[in-house]
């Protein structure tokens, strides 16, 4: 292993792939960065470790448990060490612009966040309401919408709501074309088709596949030709397909082939996980069960895995039942004469940003091994970093059928 220092961080690899301007340094040191080249389309670009081992497990749903793979023998006993007390950084410097997002996720912030939301319809509205009210960490929010008298009408209101605090809450602005990825997150809530409360049944959210996958290309594209530098938070629907179609978009030059000079995977997240958690616990409770210990795992939609419980107290039966309420609480709002916007603009939008922002575990879809599974990690200086659990071995089981099936459905 070799060990350079640069912009007082330690990296640590086998020979090249180093910055030119890094220098040799005789023993490892904190901020711990490990640099590994790994294929673009099939692994993780930034990312977080607790433990030394999980430099070397292949990527899978074997990533939300604790680590069962073997350092190699070579490795330092010290190194290992160090990453067990401090943590460290895994860098994939196939990607262009893997340092510079390194220098960006790993220094010391003395603002409050700016957060850009695209999109002021049902969800875009209510997403804004959500930060203006609980988003002290952001200083300042700034909206889009084509419909330019909905952006006055919005900047007016939202900048005439008090705070419960007595301090100011975030400032919002209107904004062009041009200045969208100005901010350190950008939320996309903007969607087409969107299907009325009156619709047939099956999955309203693949209905909006293709006509949403058109609506984001040319932001993806927008993305890369800025160099932005902070997260582009996926909330239209379908949330995990279109975060992916973000981040292979942002790495495509206009002939269609991939250059690895976009977003690294981990600065795309889809956000639509957050209400499922909330759904589940509602209809835990109707029943009169505890979701204390309950869990939510991988796409929002029909793919959703919902578990009583991520241990040993896993039940089946109450998970499957849960799982089908879940899934289809959305339908029971449009019979109602209504389309579900409010609790996953505030659910899956609104709170799941804030709660990153904080560094606080949160739901979201994110990349592992290719494609974005929905999960609990948390935002530290490091990086992304899973939540790991011992997961129940049937419910481990379920997680590993939907994410092959996904791996499937993107050709992995």
């Amino acid at each position: 292993m070799i060990y350079k220092a640069w912009h007082g961080l330690c990296l640590c690899g086998e020979a090249g792939g180093f910055p030119p301007e890094a220098v040799p340094a005789e023993e490892p040191f904190c901020p711990l960065v490990f640099l590994v080249k790994r294929d673009g389309l099939r692994s993780r670009g930034l990312f977080a470790i607790s433990r030394l081992e999980e430099l070397y497990e292949p990527e899978g749903t074997n990533c939300l448990r604790p680590c069962a793979t073997y350092l190699p023998e070579d490795v330092p006993a010290d190194l290992a060490a160090l990453v067990e007390e401090n943590g460290a950084t895994v860098l994939n410097t196939v990607f262009d612009r893997a340092f510079p997002l390194l220098l960006r996720w790993t220094q010391r912030r003395d603002r409050g966040f700016r957060v850009t939301i695209v999109g002021l319809g049902d969800v875009g509205g209510t997403l804004l309401t959500g930060l203006v009210l609980l988003g002290r960490e952001i200083e300042e929010i700034a909206i889009y919408d084509p419909n330019e008298a909905l952006c006055a009408r919005y900047e007016m209101e939202m900048n005439q709501i008090l705070s419960p605090e007595n301090d100011a809450p975030p400032r919002v602005r209107v904004v062009g074309k041009d200045a969208l990825f100005d901010c350190d997150l950008l939320a996309f809530t903007a969607s087409r088709g969107v299907p009325g409360p009156d619709c047939g049944p099956g999955d309203v959210r693949m209905a909006q596949w293709e006509a949403n996958r058109a609506l984001i290309a040319p932001y993806a594209r927008q993305a890369r030709e800025t160099g932005f530098q902070g997260i582009f938070c996926q909330i239209a629907d379908p949330v995990d397909l279109l975060a992916r179609e973000v981040f292979l978009l942002s790495n495509r030059v206009t002939d269609g082939k991939t250059d690895f000079a976009g977003l690294l995977p981990e600065q795309v997240q889809g956000f639509g996980l957050g209400v499922m958690a909330a759904r589940a616990a509602y209809f835990a409770r109707m029943e009169g069960r505890s979701f204390d210990h309950g869990r939510v795992y991988g796409p929002h939609g029909g793919g959703v895995i919902v578990a009583n419980h991520w241990g040993e107290e896993y039940d089946p039966a109450v998970s499957t039942r849960l799982t089908g309420l879940t899934r289809d609480a959305n339908l029971r709002v449009r019979e109602l004469g209504f389309k579900p916007y409010l609790a996953p603009g505030l659910s899956s939008a609104a709170i799941s940003l804030v709660r990153m922002l904080r560094g606080q575990e949160y739901y979201g879809s994110v990349p592992l091994g290719g494609v974005y599974f929905g999960c609990r990690s948390r935002r530290t200086s490091s990086g992304p970093l899973l939540l790991r659990e011992e997961i129940a071995p049937p419910l481990m089981s379920r997680l590993e059928d939907t994410y092959t099936r996904l791996r499937e459905a993107e050709g992995l």
